[in-house]
């Protein structure tokens, strides 16, 4: 096997029985009087409240200007999230975005070591391993935010208004069009294990995947595969592993062996990398298997112990927004996951090119199965032993 390694806090209540006669309620021509004190108290509280409100998304701005910078980590490669970055900050003058791009794994473990350390360093984490960041949610690592643009989001992109989905995004296969014909082109697991085992020959060497240990994308891709169709993912596995596959933490790798001509495909790669790099390079052929397509999304969430979190708030929303919808559809080759105004026109035709195999990753606590550690381990033992040469 070729590996490349790159509290909650109660109201105690009490019952004290019948009131006392020092306790006794007022004569009845006091009690107009305090309820008209009581209604003006809670007007005025109400009033106030209301214009909190209102107030503190128009001044965000400004506080996020004292603030002055963003600290935010992401597992997506920082080329081609610089057109947002450069739009925030000329919308936003004088909030600068410290953007720090790792591979997922690398992000978690930076995440926790630092908390554990004391230091605060991240305001925003953002990630495509969908189950290690619902674990640091679930955690307590994040803190809640409500916003008009979070309220956007589908019921399903949207965790304890803590952790965001901010995109959709299928995970396709790669080939290398000079090394399959056209009528070759596997479109389901079935038919690319009849591929395989069919010319074992053709394709030693020849294939690619994520590595489940060194990407947490990578456990999250394959976890969820064979929980979807565990009989083919791990006959898939075990064709792989007779074939000698390599094993990478980052889908522009896998692209980069594909388009050389290195690998002939790659399996459960990103399709927002892959259908973007395709458009430039003819060598490159995705595939968007017909028999189910997994379709993840980029998770953010707010750190609970941010140093700038007005700023926080600010850059997430700026992500959510229409305006930043956009920009990740437009440079990263992503689907919008709003699903309202303009943006549904994405998102309805993801759905209607896969109809059927469209099978989304739900955010929420389903995610952390493969977080306990014995499972994890049981399946990336079996996922070794399958892989095995």
């Amino acid at each position: 096997m070729k590996v490349n390694r790159k509290a909650d806090v109660g109201l105690l209540t009490q019952n004290r029985g019948p009131a006392s006669k020092s306790e006794a309620a007022p004569p009845l021509q006091e009690r107009p009087t305090m309820r008209w004190i009581r209604w003006m108290l809670a007007a005025a509280l109400g009033a106030g409240c209301a214009v909190a409100t209102a107030e503190e998304p128009a001044a965000r701005p400004a506080q996020a200007a004292r603030e002055g910078v963003v600290v935010v980590y992401a597992a997506t490669d920082q080329a081609v999230v610089q057109p947002l970055i450069d739009d925030f900050e000329a919308r936003y003058a004088g909030v600068r975005v410290e953007y720090h791009d790792m591979n997922s794994t690398a992000l978690y473990h930076r995440v926790i070591d630092e908390r554990a350390r004391g230091e605060r360093r991240a305001d925003v984490v953002w990630s495509s391993a969908m189950d290690l960041q619902v674990k640091l949610v679930n955690d307590g690592y994040a803190q809640p935010h409500r916003s008009d643009e979070t309220a956007a989001l589908p019921e399903w992109a949207v965790w304890k208004d803590e952790a965001f989905g901010t995109t959709y995004e299928p995970a396709v296969l790669v080939y290398n069009k000079q090394h399959l014909a056209e009528h070759e082109v596997p479109d389901t697991r079935i038919a690319l294990i009849r591929l395989l085992t069919g010319a074992p020959e053709r394709f030693r060497g020849r294939v690619g995947s994520y590595d489940p240990v060194g990407s947490g994308l990578g456990l999250l891709l394959h976890s969820q595969d064979a929980q979807a169709n565990p009989i083919a993912f791990w006959e898939l596995a075990r064709g792989f592993g007779a074939l000698g596959l390599e094993q990478h933490v980052s889908t522009a790798d896998m692209l980069d062996r594909v388009a050389a001509g290195r690998l002939s495909l790659a399996y459960n790669v990103l399709g927002s990398y892959a259908d973007k790099r395709a458009r430039l390079d003819p060598a490159l052929g995705v595939v968007w298997p017909r028999d189910y397509t997994l379709v993840l999304s980029r998770v953010a969430f707010i750190m609970r112990d941010a140093r700038h979190p007005q700023a926080a708030r600010l850059w997430l929303d700026h992500m959510l927004s229409e305006r930043g919808q956009a920009l990740l559809v437009e440079h990263l080759g992503l689907y919008s996951i709003r699903t309202d105004g303009g943006a549904d026109t994405a998102a309805g035709l993801l759905r209607a090119r896969l109809s059927h195999a469209f099978r989304p990753i739900t955010i929420g606590s389903g995610l952390l199965a493969y977080q306990d550690q014995a499972k994890q381990r049981a399946f990336l033992r079996q996922w070794a032993a399958a892989t095995q040469p």
